[in-house]
């Protein structure tokens, strides 16, 4: 229970999934998730992370029963995913990765009909906002076939929220679409989330986890290696970061600690003696830096360390 004597939003109690094998060994299963414990509050917005595989999806299918656990209890406002699937349901909105979308109907057509799934009538003042809140309004009676990738993905958020789900779930909203697409997505789920629905977004663009969400809770071969604050896990990164802009590729020992995007190093120096270093071991590669800054480290930082301290197994095969 929460601190208000209210069930949690979202939980995930000793939750295990295993398929068969692609290797294709008799009685070899591959374990996508070990053991997850997790909890979230109502009103939260709780960021997942994780790199590809980790097994951010496999929990997300899980909760949307879409698939089942292996073993472990996954419940929805207080509504076990299985047992009281129906209520479950009715308190999820679930805007996925895939762009998936029946080609028969116009983006209200479509919206009607997702209504309907939740049995909720009269419902076209809720539609009418939403059109509104995502720029969809113009697109009303647009087929879904003729829409872009991107206003494909706001008729997939709306479809979602058409049922008003006090608990929304939010896989990779954001992979492929435009700036002015975020800025409107963001905007309109921050609200709700100050409102009182519970977000968990899972992303792979960190800085908006770090301005979004409140808590983060990171996996890696389906186990969760990291959960707090996004406060106190920004505080436990140690030292700083030197930012700066080079010239031609690395030497090896440096390309091993460097995030590097483009002609943008980032390295993380303990103290300026580090930096120093650093720079020392650029010039004499023959390389020119340029646009030196030191930084606090961000999120992308911390995931970074995260995971390089859990190596985690390449091999989740079971006998």
């Amino acid at each position: 229970m929460s601190a208000g004597g209210y069930p949690p939003a979202i939980s995930f109690q000793s939750v295990s999934k295993s398929y068969p094998s692609s290797r294709g060994l008799k009685g070899e299963r591959f374990l996508a998730l070990d053991s997850v414990d997790l909890e979230i509050q109502p009103g939260e917005f709780f960021g997942l992370l994780g790199p590809n595989g980790a097994g951010k999806t496999t929990l997300i299918t899980i909760l949307a029963g879409l698939t089942q656990a292996s073993s472990g209890r996954v419940s929805v406002m207080g509504h076990d995913v299985q047992t009281d699937f129906a209520a479950a349901r009715r308190a999820l909105g679930v805007v996925p990765q895939e762009l998936v979308f029946d080609p028969f109907f116009n983006v209200r057509e479509a919206l009607v009909f997702q209504s309907g799934y939740f049995s909720v009538r009269h419902n076209a003042a809720w539609i009418d906002e939403l059109l509104e809140s995502l720029g969809l309004t113009d697109k009303a009676h647009a087929n879904m076939r003729a829409l872009s990738g991107g206003m494909k993905r706001r008729v997939l958020v709306a479809l979602a929220l058409v049922h008003k789900p006090p608990v929304i779930v939010l896989d990779e909203p954001t992979a492929g679409v435009d700036v002015e697409l975020r800025q409107t997505l963001w905007h309109f789920i921050a609200k709700l989330n100050k409102q009182g629905h519970t977000v968990l977004l899972t992303t792979h663009y960190l800085e908006e986890a770090e301005a979004l969400c409140g808590r983060i809770a990171m996996l890696k071969t389906g186990k969760v290696v990291a959960l707090d604050s996004t406060s106190a896990l920004l505080s436990s990164a140690s030292g700083n970061v030197l930012r700066c802009t080079v010239d031609g590729e690395l030497p090896a020992e440096l390309a091993s600690k460097a995030r590097v995007t483009g002609r943008v190093v980032q390295l993380p120096a303990v103290d300026a003696l580090a930096v120093e270093h650093y720079l020392t071991q650029i010039r004499q590669a023959g390389l020119t830096v340029r646009d030196i800054e030191i930084r606090r480290p961000d999120l992308e930082d911390v995931f970074l360390q995260v995971m390089n301290q859990h190596p985690g197994r390449d091999d989740r095969s079971l006998v």
